[in-house]
């Protein structure tokens, strides 16, 4: 369970210093645009909640915070990736890499209830 939940908080916290330093190019890399205008800010305040996000789910009972996010990221991505129109050449690898960081987080916070039980 530390393992995985070291490497979820790991990648967030890398994706989000990505979005502070090139939001651009992320959002070139995941939806197949770049980002202009009021978007970059936007993208370099996900990438504070992310870095911030990375750093609460550090190991610990903390997750669940990181499954919920790992969760709702992968639905979302997906959602964007088939009604939105939006589709950069990482966009499903992602929502993949999503998918199955979800199900280990699942894993991991259901043997974490049994080791407190």
């Amino acid at each position: 369970m530390k393992k995985m939940l070291i490497f979820a908080a790991a990648g967030e916290g890398v994706t989000g210093l990505a979005l502070l330093v090139v939001p651009s190019l992320v959002g070139q890399l995941l939806l197949g645009e770049k980002l202009i205008g009021v978007a970059i800010p936007v993208a370099r305040v996900t990438g504070i909640a992310l870095i911030a996000l990375g750093l609460a789910c550090w190991p610990g009972p903390a997750v669940v915070g990181m499954l919920i996010y790992s969760a709702l990221v992968t639905l979302y991505l997906a959602y964007v990736g088939c009604a939105g129109g939006f589709t950069g050449i990482l966009l499903w690898p992602v929502v993949i890499l999503h998918l199955i960081m979800t199900g280990f987080l699942i894993r991991a916070s259901i043997r974490y209830k049994e080791m407190k039980t």
